[in-house]
């Protein structure tokens, strides 16, 4: 089969690869029809997110299972099916209280050894275990494009919100808008934020965060911080979210909540990161980071997309093809593309 592989900082390359075979009673294995770019693989392509040469990268992906195991009872051969970004057991001391981004046996789909060596999903086949957790069918009506963002993107942004304590009629600060960020608004408005203020210093992401109805704002050419004290009256939002992961973007986050707010870091962070612990206990903020538990709430998300609540398709700018993923990235990574779906 041929398959994305990370050779070195700022060069992929399409290679074959030998076909996945089941290895456990609960694996699947799912053909491929789709597999996002996401922001989180261009922190790999930089180098930023260190992975060995020839690894298998991805880890958004829709398709249709093509094997499974005798212990697999969720879905089956046949099925259109999304997969998370992760996988966990069900059984552990984090899975049982529903904290499966934190499993012992957890592994990150195309990360490398790091992560569990789980080979990505920028194939043509990919190898899914724990498949009764890690997968869900494809809702009826719901689009390629659309399934693509719930097992990470959308999950993400919901995390953000959720896990970020957010209450209805409450305020947000979205900081960066990637998919995640873009997401991000989209899951706040529908939670009945009554404020969404969305910073960037890219034109056409602001222009799509107003029309999500977000408050945009630039990040350069205008004042974000003097922004949310004027549509605030001083106080600053209940929730403030780093989608970015980026210093800077931290402590932004951090100087645009109120007292007693929160910050959610949904960014990736793969180095240190000074933070201004004054300003945080100062205003006795309430930092939540790491990985999105998005096993958990992908039912959740996906009867959101169902529904037409969270619509992503918008954020998909290019469709290009799995042997084109050199130019993918470089596009990407051009910041030319807001999401860019490859299909084998």
């Amino acid at each position: 089969m041929r398959a994305v592989t990370f050779q070195a900082p700022g060069e992929v390359r399409v290679e074959e690869r030998p076909e996945p075979a089941l290895q456990a009673a609960d694996d699947a294995v799912v053909r491929v029809e789709a597999t996002g770019i996401c922001g989180s693989d261009l922190h790999i392509y930089h180098g930023r997110v260190q992975i060995e040469p020839g690894f298998v990268i991805g880890h958004e992906y829709v398709g249709t299972v093509v094997e499974a195991g005798d212990a697999v009872t969720e879905i089956g051969v046949g099925d259109r099916v999304l997969g998370t970004y992760c996988t966990a057991c069900g059984g552990c001391f984090f899975c049982r209280r529903g904290e499966y981004h934190k499993c012992d046996d957890g592994r990150v789909f195309g990360h490398g050894a790091t992560l569990g060596s789980l080979q990505g999903a920028q194939a043509e086949l990919v190898l899914v275990p724990h498949a009764n957790l890690a997968l869900r069918r494809v809702p009826e009506g719901v689009s390629d494009d659309a399934a693509l963002f719930a097992g990470d993107v959308a999950g993400t942004a919901y995390h953000a919100i959720a896990e970020g304590g957010f209450e209805p009629g409450g305020s947000v600060a979205v900081l960066g808008l990637g998919p995640v960020g873009l997401c991000s608004v989209q899951v706040a408005r529908a939670a009945g934020a009554a404020l969404v203020v969305a910073v960037d210093s890219v034109e056409e992401r602001l222009r799509m965060a107003e029309e999500l109805g977000a408050a945009p704002v630039h990040l350069t050419e205008g004042d974000p911080r003097g922004a949310v004290k004027k549509l605030t009256e001083g106080r600053g939002v209940d929730l403030s979210v780093d989608a970015v992961g980026h210093p800077d973007a931290l402590d932004l986050a951090c100087r645009l909540a109120r007292k007693a707010g929160t910050v959610s870091v949904t960014g990736v962070y793969a180095e240190r990161a000074e933070v201004h612990m004054g300003v945080v206990w100062i205003k006795a903020l309430t930092l939540r980071t790491g990985h999105a538990n998005v096993i958990g709430h992908l039912d959740r998300v996906l009867a959101m997309l169902a529904s037409g609540v969270l619509d992503p398709t918008p954020l998909v700018t290019h469709h290009m093809r799995l042997g084109d993923a050199a130019d993918a990235y470089a596009v990407y990574d051009r910041r030319e593309a807001l999401k860019i779906v490859l299909s084998p």
